[in-house]
């Protein structure tokens, strides 16, 4: 496998002034992933100031950062087919928000496609590698990714090693499961969470070695889930983060055993408490969503800002994609079959809705 070697030398020439930000470090995070940006205005999608009504539009990042986004989170993949959101498209996004002011959360999936609860493919050309060698790869692409960055001058204030990822990552390699009354605790689980809690200790070194200070974060899906026992046997087996990641779907009720958004909130305030007091740690909201066609979406999304701005710990919120609008959908999605996103937060003319609205006004009063 190819080695990465980074000459301090060259290392010396960077001057460690990176491009400014719209907020201090560790203030509230209002933040939106905008993974998908390039590739729809590759499409040919336009974005609009709230003042404008036709013409060419504005860049969209820009359009953010008017209303109060002070955050952008991009996604990286290994090596995708169509090539968006792979490190170079990454990087290419990434310039611009940091030219725009924006602190930087970097989402790195170890996959060549979207991981998340139900997904967590190996990348195709690390298929064969026995466990040696997968956290080799780990640690390569980790320094790959965030060195790419260095060498621009963009330093990212957050990294994610690995995305949602309750049930482990790099499948089967790194599948874990919840132990239970009927399943104890044996050897077959303890080997396998040693495997996942590996790769995550292994991603945080790597993060830490390319940038000393920067928060690397453990991400899960279902704020409203309590999950004592993945933290403890990530802890046990020698995992390593800085900040809780969670994501929050509070309309997703099918997909959620049903519950009320407003039981879902509630349970995500309480968890997102729970996980502060007991690992002693910060807590960001790294995905959020709202069905962009309900009315209710604005009631929900102001009733979670309150809850979360009131939280000490909790350090922000970032909208997963809002950009999406009008029906598009990424390339990759039409041979899948799949439909196109239906929780951006954009209206059909292009705008910022009135749920972007409400987060990029909220503020933390603790976090300022």
């Amino acid at each position: 496998m190819k080695k990465i070697f980074f000459i301090a030398s060259i290392l010396g020439l960077l001057t460690g002034c990176y491009h400014r930000t719209d907020s201090p470090r560790g203030s509230w995070a209002k933040g939106a992933d905008l993974s998908w940006l390039s590739e729809m205005e590759h499409d040919g999608v336009a974005f609009y100031k709230p003042s404008e009504v036709s013409g060419q539009g504005s860049d969209c990042i820009e359009v953010l950062r008017g209303m109060g986004m002070n955050a952008v989170r991009l996604r990286v993949w290994v090596n995708h087919s169509t090539g968006w959101s792979n490190k170079e498209d990454m990087l290419s996004l990434a310039k611009r928000a940091a030219e725009a002011g924006q602190r930087i959360m970097i989402d790195i999936h170890y996959s060549d496609f979207f991981a998340d609860p139900s997904h967590q493919t190996i990348p195709a050309a690390w298929q064969n590698y026995d466990y040696k060698t997968m956290c080799e790869a780990v640690r390569e692409h980790t320094l790959d990714v965030l060195y790419a960055l260095k060498e621009e001058g963009i330093k990212p204030e957050w990294v994610q090693i690995g995305n949602e990822t309750p049930n482990g990552m790099l499948w089967p390699m790194g599948k874990v499961s919840k132990p239970t009354p009927t399943l104890p605790k044996g050897k077959e689980i303890d080997e396998a969470w040693g495997r996942y809690a590996g790769f995550t200790r292994v991603g945080y070194e790597a993060a830490k070695e390319a940038f000393s200070d920067i928060i690397v974060i453990v991400h899960v899906d279902n704020a409203y889930e309590r999950r004592d026992w993945f933290w403890q046997s990530m802890h046990d087996n020698g995992g390593k983060w800085d900040m809780i990641g969670l994501s929050h779907y509070p309309m997703m009720s099918a997909w959620n055993g049903g519950k009320s958004w407003q039981e879902m909130n509630e349970l995500a305030e309480e968890n997102i408490k729970r996980l502060i007091h007991d690992w002693h740690c910060p807590v960001m909201i790294a995905e959020v969503g709202m069905f962009a066609n309900d009315t209710l979406s604005p009631v929900v999304m102001a009733d979670f800002i309150q809850r979360a701005t009131a939280i000490d710990s909790c350090a922000g919120i970032f909208y997963w994609e809002p950009e999406v609008y009008g029906g598009w959908r990424p390339a990759e999605y039409i041979p899948l079959g799949w439909g196109s996103y239906d929780m951006g937060a954009f209206t059909p003319e292009g705008t910022p809705s009135e749920v972007m609205q409400i987060l990029l006004n909220s503020q933390n009063p603790n976090k300022r």
